[in-house]
């Protein structure tokens, strides 16, 4: 569909991610958004909600769904399976699920879904009519790992990481207070986050029986971005990871490595994720961070789309991380 603009919609538009995807979408080149969908905002403005596009769009926030190319599910995780189910599209009109409804292979409505996850299956990505957009944490954390899937290296692997409160969503409960929040960490769902079993699913399909990812969740007391650190056994020299890990994401515009430390404030607001490697004592520590509302969710989503319909794989993510 290169060389034509591309009618995309917004279903769920009001929350974090639905708003980031309307951020990028009303940005993007080769995009006319035509629709933004919400129940609880239905017959207003935008930027009722969103009050950063004030002077940027008209659109109002619609019950309708309309008709378009490219369709973009925001909702809450166990929504979008029924809403395919009860809303009928035409075969021709791609949908990508920002949620968890299809990321282990469910169907619905005669759709099958492809793993979003560019850097492990590209050409997947391509070819696909649906598309399960990764989660934040499984994104963050299996592309510090994917490298070494690929060469047979990885093993048991410890993994913590700490998201800031827009993981949580836009509705308020306790641990997404700001007086709860600030000046505070948290651990919570240790070992048993329901992003670990599409991490499993993409890692094995890499190397079989690689062991597991014993993962601890921490909440943080910033509003996004996600550092995720995996320790892993390593006999190899860190100059040939180093080595296989160019090489690994050498194609790959949004994934690098750095040779220094990397922070949150690096990747914020951006597509990217960056990744540092320490070898200490035999034990390999991968550090990656990304912002989970883009590389973790609408950026990466658009990069999906991207891939989808034959436009060039950066259009409408070439974005300034914050840093300061």
């Amino acid at each position: 569909m290169a060389g034509q603009k591309i009618k995309a919609g917004v279903v769920g538009g009001a929350g974090y991610t639905g708003g980031e995807t309307v951020r990028l979408l009303l940005r993007h080149p080769d995009v006319d958004l035509v629709f933004v969908q919400s129940r609880s905002q239905k017959g207003k403005p935008l930027l009722s909600v969103h009050h950063d596009l004030a002077g940027e769009t008209d659109i109002t926030f619609t019950g309708d769904i309309e008709p378009a190319d490219v369709i973009f599910l925001c909702l809450s995780h166990g929504e979008s399976k029924p809403f395919l189910e009860q809303q009928p599209f035409p075969s021709s009109t791609r949908i990508i699920d920002l949620g968890n409804d299809f990321r282990l292979g469910a169907t619905a409505a005669g759709r099958t879904f492809v793993y979003g996850l560019p850097e492990f299956q590209r050409e997947e990505i391509r070819k696909a009519k649906n598309i399960a957009n990764p989660g934040c944490f499984a994104t963050t954390i299996q592309l510090g790992l994917l490298p070494l899937a690929k060469a047979g290296q990885l093993s048991t692997t410890h993994t913590t990481a700490i998201t800031g409160s827009t993981g949580a969503g836009q509705r308020l409960q306790e641990t997404s207070h700001f007086s709860w929040r600030a000046n505070n960490v948290a651990a919570y769902k240790s070992l048993t986050h329901q992003h670990v079993p599409e991490i499993h699913q993409t890692l094995n399909a890499l190397q079989k029986d690689f062991g597991k990812v014993l993962f601890v969740p921490w909440r943080g007391d910033f509003t996004r971005g996600i550092f995720a650190t995996s320790v892993v056994e390593c006999k190899e020299p860190i100059e040939d990871i180093v080595r296989m890990y160019r090489e690994f994401y050498r194609d790959h515009p949004f994934t690098h490595l750095s040779d220094t430390m990397v922070d949150l404030k690096q990747v914020v607001n951006s597509n990217k994720c960056l990744i540092h490697l320490e070898l200490v004592e035999g034990q390999l520590i991968i550090h990656s961070v990304t912002d989970n509302l883009l590389k973790g969710a609408a950026g990466q989503a658009v990069q999906n789309m991207n891939l989808m319909l034959g436009l060039e794989e950066t259009a409408g993510l070439n974005l300034k991380g914050a840093a300061y």
